[in-house]
């Protein structure tokens, strides 16, 4: 008979629990089991909804890192027109690497010929120049994309590698 009592006692103990964890008055065992039942169904849909808004910040996050990165890589390469086939060359990079002699390939694949030049490797990597075009067709859009490129082919595109494996979850 002791056994029967301690095993009404916790299951009161039980339902009790139940009920502050449902938020539920109900003193009927059925009605008790219907709002846990309710509860948990609930709480199933409230986790599918962050689950959902977690991959959509995800994507998001995705986008921005490679929206900035692209942002990032322009603002390295500026390039101004000074005169007829003359351009004024500013290039800036956080790493130093092989981006001299990179850069120095372009300039010669594009038939410029510099005139004035200044390098720094102290904080990263810079580059004012003064270049002249051998043929008068070269633009200033021509002569960024390629000291992108150049840019890329030493730094951005192994360390972009690198960046997108570590970041995906």
């Amino acid at each position: 008979m002791a056994c029967r009592v301690q095993k009404r006692i916790s299951l009161r103990r039980k339902l009790r629990i139940v009920r502050v964890l449902t938020c539920s008055n109900s003193a009927k065992r059925t009605s008790l089991v219907k709002s846990t039942v309710l509860r948990l169904y609930k709480l199933k849909l409230a986790l599918e909804t962050v689950k959902r808004q977690y991959e959509n910040l995800l994507a998001t996050r995705r986008e921005f890192i490679s929206l900035s990165n692209h942002v990032k890589e322009n603002k390295d390469v500026k390039i101004e027109k000074v005169g007829a086939g003359t351009f004024m060359v500013r290039v800036t990079c956080e790493k130093g690497g092989d981006n001299l002699v990179s850069i120095l390939e372009a300039f010669d694949e594009m038939c410029l010929n510099v005139q004035q030049a200044r390098v720094s490797c102290e904080n990263g990597f810079s580059l004012e120049a003064i270049a002249v075009a051998e043929n008068q067709t070269l633009d200033v859009r021509d002569i960024t994309e390629a000291l992108l490129k150049a840019i890329g082919k030493q730094s951005g595109e192994k360390d972009s590698q690198k960046f997108d494996k570590c970041c995906d979850l």
